[in-house]
């Protein structure tokens, strides 16, 4: 799949659209079957949402087009799809780079640190988090809390609904905002106000919709949530352009396709994230 060029003002590159496990093959090859991982750039900062399979690709990506060696790569949670493509990061290895971690959900857990850190040891991984070249800084917050990175990138966070805990993330740059919510789950009948607050007249929403409204009654407590729901969030908050997201690994190209067809039809301008799409708010 061809991969649009990136110009240099607020974008948003979708390097993993997929939940739960990767699924590559050729039932997922337009939508892409690589787990959770997102570029954000916001002028000549660079930000990433997620580092599941996706991450390897986009530092591929970076290794080959040059990119600014001072980053920062936000967790939603650290359930294993989130996290496990953090190892074959290459930009880790580069004793050049500078990337801060950031992540929100572990109190009263350990820290993303040691969380990262037992993901790599064994017997679960043959070489050690200091393995790495890069230098990296470890930021722990607690959701709900605003970020500060740099002056013009305001970062708003709220708590999610998943087992473990998770967090959301509202970007604003230059006048535009996007939302990052994945991996809630939804109250049938009530509308999450913590989402509805981190989403209001967002220009771009990422919403987890693992389900469809059919599906969800079997799967309730899973932490996940349905396009439906993202549609109803959207519609209440007055969302720009909903994003469906985090594609259940059993739905393939073809139910891939029935979703966006009827979320379009509900929703006119609603968008499923396939990897390679680049959006500018």
């Amino acid at each position: 799949m061809a991969l649009a060029l990136v110009k240099p003002d607020f974008t948003v590159r979708f390097w993993g659209v997929r939940g739960s496990i990767a699924c590559p093959g050729h039932a997922t090859a337009r939508y892409g079957g690589n787990t959770a991982c997102i570029e954000v750039r916001c002028g000549e900062h660079l930000l990433v949402f997620d580092g599941g399979s996706g991450l390897r690709k986009l530092g591929e990506e970076l290794l080959r087009g040059g990119y600014p060696r001072d980053f920062d790569l936000f967790y939603t949670h650290t359930h294993l799809d989130h996290v496990h493509g953090l190892p074959f990061f290459a930009p880790c290895y580069d004793a050049r780079n500078n990337i801060r971690i950031w992540a929100g959900h572990l109190k009263p857990y350990s820290g993303i640190e040691e969380v990262l850190g037992k993901m790599m040891a064994p017997p679960l991984f043959p070489v050690p988090l200091d393995i790495f070249t890069a230098k990296l800084a470890f930021h722990d917050f607690s959701a709900g809390e605003s970020l500060v990175t740099h002056p013009r990138i305001a970062l708003r966070t709220a708590p999610l609904n998943h087992p473990n805990g998770a967090t959301g993330y509202r970007i604003e740059y230059n006048g535009k905002a996007v939302a990052y919510i994945t991996d809630t789950e939804h109250e049938p009948g009530r509308l999450d106000p913590n989402v509805l607050r981190l989403v209001d007249h967002a220009d771009v929403m990422i919403y987890d919709c693992t389900y469809t409204d059919e599906e969800y009654p079997a799967h309730q407590h899973w932490g996940h949530s349905t396009w439906q729901e993202g549609v109803r969030l959207a519609d209440a908050a007055r969302v720009g352009t909903l994003v469906v997201f985090h594609h259940d690994p059993d739905h393939d190209d073809i139910f891939m396709d029935k979703v966006a067809a009827d979320a379009a039809k509900i929703r006119p301008g609603t968008i499923v994230a396939h990897e390679g799409l680049v959006l500018r708010p």
